[in-house]
């Protein structure tokens, strides 16, 4: 699994016209899942993400009780070495990358996070203003 995870004051996303999911003052997570990625990776990334020391005076989201918006991206299974058109070879197909997705989320509610989402295999808006910027690439 992989995580890209911003800071930001604000995050929201959209489907059609309706906000799915929005925080302030927390972490925008885009999650990326592979094909032999299990609940276990779910709860060990989860862990990361959520002690991640990211905010401000290196706070975690854990300590500060930032919130966390989390939105599925298998982009980041991306491969463009090869040119210009990316390969999505190393992204789950929907039927495991949806169940281990739910898994992080579960994870990091089971942790005591507030967790906002996306809409898995929609067309999403994501919007967001990022604090530093800090960006930070994770992966299990």
């Amino acid at each position: 699994m992989r995580a890209l995870v911003q800071t930001v004051s604000r995050a929201s996303v959209t489907v059609g016209d309706e906000v799915v999911g929005e925080i302030a003052d927390g972490l925008l997570v885009l999650v990326g899942v592979t094909h032999d990625d299990t609940a276990t990776t779910a709860r060990e990334l989860a862990r990361k993400v959520h002690e991640l020391r990211i905010l401000d005076d290196e706070a975690s989201a854990a300590t500060a009780g930032a919130p966390l918006l989390v939105v599925s991206q298998f982009t980041l299974y991306g491969d463009a070495r090869k040119g210009r058109r990316p390969t999505w070879s190393a992204a789950a197909p929907a039927e495991v990358a949806e169940p281990t997705v739910t898994a992080f989320v579960t994870a990091l509610r089971d942790r005591g996070a507030t967790v906002a989402t996306g809409r898995f295999r929609a067309h999403m808006l994501v919007e967001s203003v990022n604090v530093g910027p800090r960006t930070v690439w994770l992966e299990i």
